[in-house]
C-alpha cells in the first residue's frame, strides 16, 4: 500500500498558514477547524509544520500564554515528507523514529496533502481486515461466528 492510497480515501482537504502569521491565529484555526496540524508555506513551498506538540512547547516556554509570537519561531522547520509513492511500511517507520504525528505529502515541490499518524495506523488495520477477510472466504466452511466470538473478550 501506498501513501496515494491513502491520500485517495482521506479527500484533498488542506490547510497552510504563512510563517509569519501569529501563533494565537493559527490555534484559533486549529481548534475551529478540529485539526492538529497546519503546513506552513512561503511562495508556494514547504517551509515547516505546525503541530500542537510545537504550540505547547511555546506556550510552556512562554509562562503559559503564546503572546505575539509568530509560527515561524515555534514551527518545526524540518518537518519529515514523503512521496504519493511511498510505501506505507517506510512511512510508519519513519514517523516511528521522528515521533511525528503528521507528514506532509510533496509530489516534486507540489504539496499533495498531509498525512496522519492515524490514517497509517488505520490504512494498516484496513488492509489486515480486507486480507483476513478473502482468507476467511478462501477457505470453504469457515466458521465466521465462532471464530469471530472467540476473538472477542
Amino acid at each position: 500500500m501506498k501513501v496515494r492510497d491513502i491520500l485517495r480515501v482521506k479527500g484533498g482537504t488542506l490547510f497552510t498558514v504563512p510563517p509569519e502569521q501569529p501563533l494565537a491565529e493559527a490555534v484559533a484555526t486549529m481548534h475551529e477547524r478540529d485539526i492538529g496540524s497546519l503546513v506552513v508555506m512561503a511562495h508556494g513551498e514547504l517551509v515547516g509544520m505546525l503541530t500542537f506538540r510545537e504550540v505547547i512547547s511555546a506556550i510552556v516556554g512562554n509562562q503559559g500564554s503564546v503572546g505575539n509570537l509568530q509560527i515561524q519561531a515555534v514551527m518545526d522547520a524540518a518537518p519529515l515528507t514523503c512521496t504519493p509513492d511511498t510505501e506505507i511500511d517506510e512511512v510508519r517507520r519513519m514517523m516511528l523514529g521522528r515521533h511525528a504525528r503528521y507528514m506532509p505529502v510533496l509530489e516534486a515541490s507540489t504539496l499533495m496533502g498531509v498525512i496522519s499518524f492515524y490514517d497509517v495506523a488505520k490504512a494498516v488495520v484496513d488492509g489486515q481486515d480486507f486480507e483476513n477477510r478473502m482468507l476467511k472466504a478462501y477457505i470453504r466452511d469457515w466458521p465466521v461466528e465462532e471464530a469471530d466470538a472467540d476473538a472477542k473478550p
